[in-house]
């Protein structure tokens, strides 16, 4: 077996106490209950030979080579589907054992290539491995018969090939298709000789195939393989490290050959993925070695020159020159920054400390504005502590599972097939979205109820589910009792006339009955979790939604235990991690105030400088100060705001406004057109340090390579600050988690040293819990005792028009990432080569608008074109588009609107008009309604 390949004990672990004790080869061995054989042997040392089995999937059968002796059985059981029993005496090796192996084994090389020295798997083939491991010498039978060395290869997938004449029925493919992913694009046609695995009767890109890869991870040939290992030939050797694009924060095995990345392959033992993976993760990493990368320092005096490539010393003193000039002139104030959720904890930190110490001011601000500042407020407030509660394992102990404006099968999709798995196995699913996502009906997945809301009444609904849950005496008042303050205002508060589903039915668009029984299955179905993405947060009301839902776990008992919690599904890869590290005005690491002495005290200590005590500018207010001239200068760290934020021409005049604008990314993009200094980064394969992931993991981010840039970001920044008369010297990306953990109550157990012995650790971390803490407020929440908060609903102000009659809503798709700088950059594009924009057959029918056609999106902002497509998905009156390509630049008709505790844009909620791009003179209206927009004022 090849040293990259991690323990396979054949079949999985059995839950439970070690208790039976059996004898295999006369070795005892002590497992649990209801373990096979074979991995009774694999724990004792002895490796029974196998095909089909593999401790990812179920014990299948039917290779026929695991076959042992039992003492007092008869015949020869498979290994892998006999459960061991007390006092079992196992043999794996006996002559008539090596004679039926034999057989087996020359039965299936008789229908294989025998190509091994030119196979691309030779020395990481299963079927190679277990000929040696039987000890097949010779195969008598010939190729005269038939066979199925004539099957073509489907090449069709960008990432990899399936080489049907190497395929040996095994089944894996398909069962982790079913069984990990959940997707069931793979099935096994025919019957006997004719058997053949068949991508749905089509061919693998044409198919529901998702690329996850588990197929390919599963594969005990070379009959699924990766293209790039077919190119570049067998690693030698890998690195661990973690994922960058969602906040799943998947573990992976970077597999080189030399200093050539030739795949990721997911860690079995990642604490967030348990060794899957999805099409981002597993295959997307071209980008890092994309052509398009900039590699070299970069300054220009106006945005209107060409750039000019200098050092690093040129670059560094020239930026904090430009930096202390405009101080000297227009105030300390009148610069700031802006932190990256891509960006490792240790980079995130030094850029805030170099705004805090450096600039003198704190006007430092992230990306989580735009998508999770909500879930901070709001869980504060209620729970005490700024995250989710659960670790993603919790999972597989809910009953009931509702997901709240979230997409996890496109946005979160390893989470989505550990989700689907439960609900599988009987779970209850209750989804709360005005679109009808794919979780709504897949197959063997069907949901109990869905919520189908107009956009921007999440919170009448969870108001009017509260409402039932105390109306009808579903409220687990022990808990409340012991666990939770300031409930009897908010009973009073939930139980007014106003807030039941009968009043909110016209308002919401929810059928009162329906919504009545989702809230009955929530409140006494057994153990109810909430996972919730950007359809809670994105909203005028994101932080009243988070709270709302707060006050529906805690009245139903929902918390501090296994399968329960509110979940917020982050983003990006390091979203939690941004927002731990400090990035927001008005909080220095571990979200505590800036106003309080003590705190600062401490800080100030630390780092030799005086800080404000005053919070600085957020986000859209250094958007307006630099439109109005009091704000000068930005540092922009690895995030393209003139394409991500709304409202896109405010932020293409607050940035073309700026006296210096420094830019720290990979890429050359939108917000690199008003730059006038570009410092290269480095991508996640360079990077040393750690993300946080949506479940509080703290996971280590390790260098597969060198950074092609020459520098650590960590390392330009320091100089950047230092070169600006603040002495901040790190020798290691270690040494700045020190000064993390030595500065930060939750952080202050967390190493490197400890995470490269543990693997990986959630916060807090600290004395009290020095392997950290999964599962959140388990004895009692952070801040004492749950507080209900009352959610009063508040109508957004962007409301549909004569002029603009339709709601925009936005999402993503499983093959993009965010706007699309890293996957638009790999093979990714094949599956989404462009947004479109999803409307409604009718809505479509009175536009004169046909499938495909290139309609004009406009609001009372801005105007875009993209091609239409019809579809149900959306109420009548809604239309949908992702936000992924900057040719369509969707922010330019998204609003100012924000949420009132957090300024997170109301991305959700955009009233809009569709109508063809170019609409032909002769044309036909289709009704009265496509007329609106001429008449209107």
């Amino acid at each position: 077996m090849s040293l990259l390949k991690e323990p396979d004990l054949g079949t999985p672990a059995k839950a439970g106490p070690a208790t039976v004790t059996v004898e295999v080869d006369g070795l005892p061995v002590t497992v649990p209950e209801g373990t096979s054989v074979m991995r009774a042997a694999a724990l004792s040392g002895i490796d029974i030979p196998k095909l089909c089995a593999t401790d990812s999937l179920e014990a299948f059968g039917s290779c026929r080579l695991c076959l042992v002796e039992i003492d007092g059985r008869r015949g020869t059981p498979a290994s892998c589907t006999t459960p061991v029993a007390p006092g079992m005496k196992v043999s794996t090796q006996t002559p008539k054992l090596e004679k039926l192996r034999q057989g087996v084994m020359e039965l299936y090389i008789s229908d294989h290539p025998l190509d091994c020295l030119t196979c691309s798997a030779n020395g990481d083939c299963e079927l190679q491995d277990m000929s040696g491991a039987v000890g097949l010498r010779q195969v008598r039978y010939g190729y005269d018969g038939a066979n199925h060395l004539d099957e073509k290869t489907d090449s069709s997938n960008p990432y990899f090939d399936f080489e049907a004449s190497k395929c040996i029925a095994c089944s894996r493919c398909v069962r982790a298709c079913g069984e990990v992913q959940g997707t069931f694009a793979l099935t096994i046609e025919g019957r006997g000789f004719g058997s053949k695995v068949s991508a749905g009767g089509t061919d693998f890109m044409s198919s529901e195939c998702v690329s996850c890869g588990a197929c390919v991870q599963a594969c005990p040939t070379a009959t699924l393989q990766e293209k790039s290992v077919v190119q570049l030939g067998m690693p030698s050797r890998s690195v661990i490290t973690t994922c960058a694009y969602c906040g799943v924060g998947c573990s992976f095995k970077a597999e080189l050959r030399g200093a050539e990345l030739v795949r990721m392959v997911p860690y079995k033992d990642g604490g967030a993925n348990e060794g899957h993976s999805c099409v981002k993760g597993r295959f997307a990493f071209g980008y890092a070695t994309h052509p398009d990368r900039v590699l070299t320092p970069m300054i220009r005096e106006k945005i209107t020159d060409e750039w000019r490539p200098v050092d690093w010393d040129t670059v560094i003193s020239y930026t904090a020159a430009r930096l202390r000039d405009i101080q000297a002139r227009h105030g300390t104030g009148a610069i700031g920054g802006i932190t990256s959720s891509r960006t490792t904890n240790e980079e995130v930190y030094v850029v805030q400390k170099m705004i805090r110490a450096a600039f003198g001011n704190n006007n430092v601000d992230t990306c989580a504005r735009v998508c999770h500042s909500p879930t901070g407020y709001g869980l504060k407030q209620t729970f005490g502590t700024s995250a989710g509660t659960q670790d993603f394992r919790s999972v597989a102990q809910s009953d009931v599972i509702m997901v709240i404006g979230a997409n996890p099968t496109d946005g979160h999709p390893v989470f989505a097939s550990r989700m689907k798995r439960r609900l599988r196995e009987g779970a209850k699913l209750i989804v709360i979205d005005p679109r009808r996502i794919d979780l709504v009906r897949s197959p063997h997945i069907e949901a109990a109820h869905h919520l189908q809301l107009a956009p921007g009444t999440n919170v009448a609904v969870v108001n009017a589910m509260a409402h039932v849950v105390l109306t009808e005496g579903l409220v687990d008042r022990d808990f409340v009792a012991q666990r939770c303050e300031d409930f009897d205002g908010w009973a009073e508060f939930i139980a007014r006339p106003e807030n039941s589903p009968e009043a909110v039915e016209e308002l919401t668009g929810v059928p009162a009955e329906e919504l009545r029984q989702a809230a009955r299955l929530y409140a006494t179905g057994g153990n109810g979790a909430i996972y919730y993405g950007l359809g809670v947060t994105e909203h005028s009301q994101g932080s009243t939604m988070v709270m709302g839902m707060a006050n529906l776990a805690m009245a139903t008992g929902n918390i501090g235990r296994e399968g329960v919690g509110v979940n917020p599904l982050r983003g990006q890869n390091n979203v939690q991690g941004s927002c731990d590290m400090g990035s927001f005005p008005h909080e220095l690491p571990g979200y505590r105030h800036v106003s309080d002495d003590v705190v600062r005290g401490v800080f100030e200590n630390m780092w030799g400088s005086t800080l404000q005590a005053e919070p600085g500018l957020r986000i859209p207010n250094m958007f307006d100060a630099a439109v109005e001239g009091s704000f000068r200068a930005l540092y922009v760290q690895g995030e393209d705001i003139a394409q991500s934020d709304p409202n896109t021409k405010h932020v293409h005049a607050a940035l073309a406004a700026l006296e210096l604008l420094v830019v720290q990314d990979l890429f050359l993009n939108e917000t690199a057109k008003f730059a006038h200094v570009f410092l290269p980064g480095t991508s996640f394969l360079e990077k040393d340090g750690t993300f946080t992931n949506a479940e509080r993991r703290i996971n280590r981010v390790r260098p597969v390579m060198a950074p092609k840039t020459g520098k650590h970001e960590w390392q330009i920044v320091a100089e950047i600050a230092q070169a600006m008369g603040y002495p901040m010297r790190y020798d290691d990306p270690s040494e700045i988690m020190d000064e993390i953990a030595a500065l930060t109550p939750t952080f202050s157990g967390v190493s490197f040293a400890k995470l490269d012995k543990l693997g990986s650790v959630q916060w807090p971390c600290n004395e009290n819990a020095p392997e950290g803490t999964p599962i959140m407020h388990m004895d009692g929440f952070v801040r004492g005792k749950g507080r209900f908060v009352q959610t009063p609903f508040v109508p957004t102000r962007e409301r549909s028009t004569r002029k603009y009659p339709l709601i925009l809503t936005t999402g993503r798709i499983l093959s993009q990432y965010n706007v699309g700088a890293q996957t638009r950059r790999t093979a990714n594009v094949a599956w989404h080569p462009e947004d479109v924009l999803e409307i409604h057959p009718h809505d479509a029918e009175v536009r004169g608008i046909n499938d495909g056609d290139e309609v004009t999106l406009t609001s009372r902002v801005g105007a875009t074109s993209l091609r239409a497509v019809l579809a149900d998905r959306m109420p009548v009156g809604v239309v949908y588009t992702t936000f992924h390509h900057p040719v369509t630049g969707a922010n330019v008709v998204t609003t100012e609107n924000s949420d009132w505790a957090t300024n997170c844009p109301e991305y959700k909620v955009t009233a809009v008009q569709v109508g063809l791009k170019n609409p032909p003179r002769s044309a036909e209206v289709g009704s009265a309604e496509a007329l609106l927009p001429a008449m209107a004022d």
